[in-house]
């Protein structure tokens, strides 16, 4: 049997630019007029709430469960309002096809593993029609760090497998995976990974 655990933004959904402007706008909505750093780039932790928490620590405010609750909400709320607006999320080229493909074999078992919120995650998963019932998925609502995020996810397919492969768009991705001594799909032109999903794809011969 083979794990086969999937980022959600810039690997399964076109998503991670407008993600960006939203996370900034709910900070700004929630904690108001603080410091940033120049760049995502120069955050330690790319998750979520990895990034809110060095935000509050860079502004001296405590990462109170209120605090971090009000920027998650009005993050969610507003996945809710772009969608609803704009309609779903577009799917990487052949990525629907071939999750669904995986979720219905006898010799994968899927999750979702993403640096990001896991009420937005939802939202944009089902609206976009990738399988969510039964599905494991873990988030930022899980842990600050990645590879927590991926072994959270893992955990929950309560399996023992011959393979477990990280599909991910990002440096950070590739970084977790090859800590967790995982195999590795890059997705997207950034790390020159795959462009379109193309099933069956044979993961096991990729290296990590």
């Amino acid at each position: 049997m083979q794990a086969a655990i999937f980022d959600i933004d810039g690997t399964l959904l076109q998503s991670d630019a407008s993600d960006d402007a939203m996370y900034l706008e709910s900070i700004r909505d929630a904690l108001g007029d603080v410091k940033l750093r120049p760049s995502w780039g120069m955050y330690t932790q790319f998750t979520a709430a990895g990034i809110l928490a060095e935000i509050l620590r860079d502004n001296d405010l405590e990462a109170t469960p209120e605090r971090v609750a009000a920027v998650r909400g009005s993050f969610v709320e507003g996945v809710r309002r772009h969608m609803s607006e704009h309609g779903p999320f577009a799917e990487i080229p052949g990525a629907l096809a071939y999750v669904q493909s995986l979720h219905t074999s006898t010799t994968h078992r899927i999750a979702y593993a993403t640096g990001g919120w896991g009420g937005s995650a939802l939202l944009k998963l089902s609206l976009a029609g990738f399988p969510v019932d039964g599905v494991p998925l873990a988030s930022s609502d899980d842990h600050f760090e990645r590879p927590q995020i991926m072994l959270r996810a893992l955990g929950q397919l309560n399996g023992v497998f011959d393979t477990i492969s990280y599909y991910g768009d990002g440096h950070w991705d590739a970084v977790a995976a090859n800590t967790l001594g995982w195999l590795f799909v890059p997705v997207g032109k950034k790390l020159d990974g795959l462009t379109k999903y193309v099933p069956p794809l044979c993961v096991p011969n990729l290296k990590a």
